[in-house]
């Protein structure tokens, strides 16, 4: 029988355990897809703690997981577009790409492209269509100078690149071993705790046009407090900060398509998106993922190998 991470109650990484299920059977519309690669993030650490029970309430036994790649096992009625042996690159909305195989609707899957590495693609579509959701919040282009909070993590590493490719300058607040990756493309680094408003006030003597938070704990009133206006901020954890103070949590929703997930694949297949990943995990190492993940130091993505 194939194995899928499961848990059955809110709790801290313990709860969590890797379990025999029934295999999977794709419906009318759907695809089944052996998995080779899935991201994690801390949004499903968020939901597996129970932080998140009025937003997105757990039912159990509850699986985890909404990145994949991997390849087509089987396909159900009605789908013309895949066939058994494609290589894909997609996301489900069930919780579940966190085990060797999931179903997943046909529309929410694209073709992955050979340039594309496994865990690359398995990593892509959470935190690649948060990046790009957060460029459109924020309304970044050309002549914008824009600040990222967390702007080596798994999120924020692709935010700075696509805010340059909009022609953005970014200053990019981050620990001081991930200065130089974020020099190498194009990102003004600025070490982030104390000084820190001093500090980007020296990078960006011109002012700050727009403010990035991928990492919460008070950045929202520090974007506010450099002048930035409160449509031009967005965060993407500070839920409670946003609703306090009337800046923008926009996620990934407006950004959540196979379009842009197609775009992304080709980004990364022509060698324009870095896709960093900070390690790799078997699935039954799903515990020590993510307290890897949780010590919020990675740079770029955490991904399983089921």
């Amino acid at each position: 029988m194939p194995q899928a991470v499961r848990f059955d109650e809110y709790g801290d990484f313990d709860v969590l355990e890797v379990r025999e299920v029934p295999r999977p059977q794709p419906a009318e519309g759907e695809v089944l897809v052996r998995v080779r690669a899935a991201g994690i993030n801390p949004g499903e650490n968020m939901i597996r703690i129970g932080a998140l029970h009025d937003r997105w309430p757990a039912t159990f036994p509850s699986g985890q997981g909404s990145d994949l790649a991997g390849v087509v096992e089987e396909v159900g009625a009605g789908v013309h577009t895949w066939s058994a042996g494609d290589e894909v690159i997609g996301w489900v909305d069930t919780r579940a790409s966190h085990a060797e195989l999931v179903v997943v609707p046909s529309g929410q899957l694209v073709a992955r492209d050979p340039a594309v590495p496994w865990e690359v693609g398995g990593a892509l579509f959470v935190a690649g269509t948060t990046a790009h959701a957060n460029v459109q919040a924020v309304g970044a282009g050309p002549g914008d100078t824009v600040v990222v909070a967390g702007a080596a993590g798994g999120v924020g590493s692709l935010t700075v690149q696509l805010l340059r490719r909009a022609g953005a300058t970014v200053i990019g607040l981050a620990g001081p071993v991930n200065h130089t990756w974020l020099r190498d493309h194009g990102v003004v680094p600025v070490a982030y705790g104390d000084g820190v408003l001093d500090r980007i006030r020296e990078a960006a003597p011109g002012g700050v046009d727009a403010f990035i938070d991928n990492f919460g704990d008070g950045y929202v009133d520090l974007a506010l407090e450099l002048g930035v206006a409160k449509d031009r901020i967005n965060t993407i954890i500070d839920f409670a900060g946003a609703a306090r103070t009337g800046v923008k949590s926009e996620g990934m929703a407006g950004s959540a398509t196979a379009e842009v997930l197609a775009d992304l694949v080709k980004l990364v297949a022509a060698g324009d998106l870095d896709v960093p990943i900070a390690a790799t995990y078997p699935l039954a190492e799903v515990r020590e993922a993510y307290r890897d993940l949780m010590r919020r130091h990675s740079r770029g993505k955490v991904v399983l190998l089921p």
